[in-house]
This record gives C-alpha cells, sequence and structure tokens, in this order.
C-alpha cells in the first residue's frame, strides 16, 4: 500500500461522509459530482478496501470508512490547523486564530470583544466554534478555547476569568400567567424548560436538584440557545446565566437558593504563546470577561 496518498482524497471521502451524498459534498467542496466520484474511487483502490456501498438512502458508510473516519478528521483539523499558523507566520497581527466557546458564551458575551479585536487588528480573521463539547487544544481542534471546567492538561496555557452564576428565570409574561413560584416544591406546578439528553456535565451540575429531571419539563431541549429562546418566548421556568438575564428587563430571577457557579477560563496551547495573533486574542479575552464576570 502506497504512504503517499495525496491529502485531497481523504478530503473528499471526509466531505461525503459528512454530507452523505456524492452530491452534498461536491457543493461543499467546491467540486463537480464526477470529479469527487473519482477521487473517492482513487482513495479507495489506493487503501484497497470499498468505503462506502449504495442504498435506496444515498451511500453507506462500510465498516472500513468507519474505522478510517477518526483518523481522517484528525487529519483534517491539523492541516487546518496549519493552515492557520502558515498565514499567521511574521511578527505583524494577521491570519486567522480559531476560538471555541459554549452557545450562549459565544453568542451573548464574545461578539462585542471580537468586534473591538478586529478594528484594533483588522488583518485578524477569527473562526467562532459554537459548541458544548469541549475542542482538543492538544490536538489543535481550536487554538484558543474558553471553558466552563478547568483545562487539565500541563501543555496548556490557561487563565481563569470568574464564575459564570446560572439561576432559575423567567419571563414576566409568564410569571403573570402563571404565578411566582414560592418554593423549589412549587416547581412541579409549573412549565419547566430543560434538556432531552442528560450528559455528565449536566449530571454534575444539577446533583442534590432532583427536581430538575427530563421527567418534570414541560419543554425539552438540548440547545443551550434554544432553551434561552423558550425563556424569553415566556414559555416557562429554566436555567439562564444571571449575567444575560440581567441585561434583559422582561427576566426575572427566581428561588435564589438555586444557585450553579461555573468556573470560566481561557485557554490554549502552549506552542502559541510566541504567536502575535493568539497572544493578542487570547489577552483580549482574558482581559475582558474578567472585567465582564468580575
Amino acid at each position: 500500500m502506497t504512504t503517499t496518498i495525496p491529502w485531497d482524497l481523504y478530503r473528499s471521502f471526509l466531505a461525503v461522509l459528512q454530507e452523505g451524498s456524492l452530491s452534498g459534498a461536491a457543493r461543499a467542496l467546491g467540486l463537480t459530482q464526477p470529479t469527487l466520484g473519482r477521487q473517492v474511487a482513487a482513495l479507495e483502490q489506493q487503501l484497497g478496501v470499498a468505503l462506502f456501498t449504495r442504498s435506496q438512502t444515498g451511500l453507506a458508510a462500510t465498516d472500513a470508512a468507519t474505522a478510517l473516519r477518526g483518523h481522517i478528521e484528525a487529519m483534517h483539523s491539523i492541516a487546518a490547523s496549519l493552515e492557520r499558523v502558515a498565514g499567521g507566520l511574521g511578527e505583524n497581527v494577521r491570519g486567522a486564530v480559531r476560538v471555541s466557546a459554549s452557545e450562549v458564551m459565544g453568542i451573548e458575551w464574545l461578539p462585542p470583544i471580537l468586534a473591538r479585536l478586529r478594528q484594533t487588528h483588522p488583518e485578524l480573521e477569527i473562526e467562532l466554534v459554537l459548541s458544548n463539547r469541549v475542542q482538543d487544544l492538544v490536538q489543535r481542534e481550536v487554538d484558543i478555547a474558553v471553558r466552563m471546567t478547568p483545562p487539565r492538561q500541563d501543555v496548556l496555557l490557561a487563565t481563569r476569568v470568574g464564575s459564570v452564576t446560572v439561576g432559575l428565570h423567567a419571563h414576566r409574561d409568564y410569571l403573570a400567567r402563571k404565578g411566582e413560584p414560592a418554593s423549589v416544591a412549587e416547581l412541579a406546578q409549573h412549565d419547566l424548560i430543560g434538556f432531552d439528553l442528560e450528559t455528565p456535565f449536566i449530571r454534575a451540575a444539577g446533583k442534590g436538584f432532583a427536581q430538575w429531571r427530563r421527567e418534570a419539563f414541560a419543554l425539552r431541549c438540548d440547545s443551550d440557545l434554544g432553551q434561552l429562546a423558550l425563556l424569553r418566548a415566556a414559555a416557562g421556568i429554566g436555567f439562564c446565566q444571571h449575567g444575560v438575564a440581567r441585561r434583559d428587563a422582561q427576566l426575572q430571577a427566581l428561588l435564589p437558593q438555586i444557585s450553579i457557579a461555573l468556573p470560566t477560563w481561557v485557554a490554549m496551547h502552549t506552542d502559541l504563546r510566541n504567536s502575535p495573533r493568539c497572544k493578542v486574542v487570547f489577552e483580549a479575552l482574558a482581559s475582558s470577561l474578567r472585567t465582564l464576570l468580575g
């Protein structure tokens, strides 16, 4: 088996996996469908395995394709990281910096910080990844991460910027209709907004709060932004960051005894500490969030 398979073949294979069809992958990569089909066939030939079988719903990944996927996704991450590093070489603050943050942090807190950064450094490019999944800084999925969990790897440079506090809130219109709960027990009489799938993070955060379980929710959504939208639509009672709610006069905090503090960190790989563009973004995020969350 050759060891010099072009990266383009792997990229085309990964696009078909992610899009589920040759046509979708071709659109995503800006290629024609016949070209993409030839690249996938060439990869199958060089690897000596079948990667897809045709089904009524399109292309189905074989066991070999599933086994290769994680490795090729890692290759894709490294290739993207190399492009960002190459684009930012030199002393000037220029090139791309990939920043990850949770959904609410990325929508409610970071945009003004990033906008000011771009005004100061117009050659800086920001790639904002919104996900509640912890992105891998060691494998360079992203350059900088704003996290609600303390970084544990020794190769990471991290600074704590404060804590995000989360508590129960409701829209004033909802409270006008249904009344305000005076105790935790009275929550059973209300429309609660919560999760559909329980994650280890949710399980740890809700420890000791037995009333907050899937069966009790009138509305379920695994997106924090979705839950926030339901709160703002006066659909019920749910968790919200106190700092976000304070900026919305229609959201009212409830039952102050139920409060969760989430220590917040800004982290990046130590290899990036001498990168002008990454250093500028790291310091701006740390300084601004420390002021906002402090």
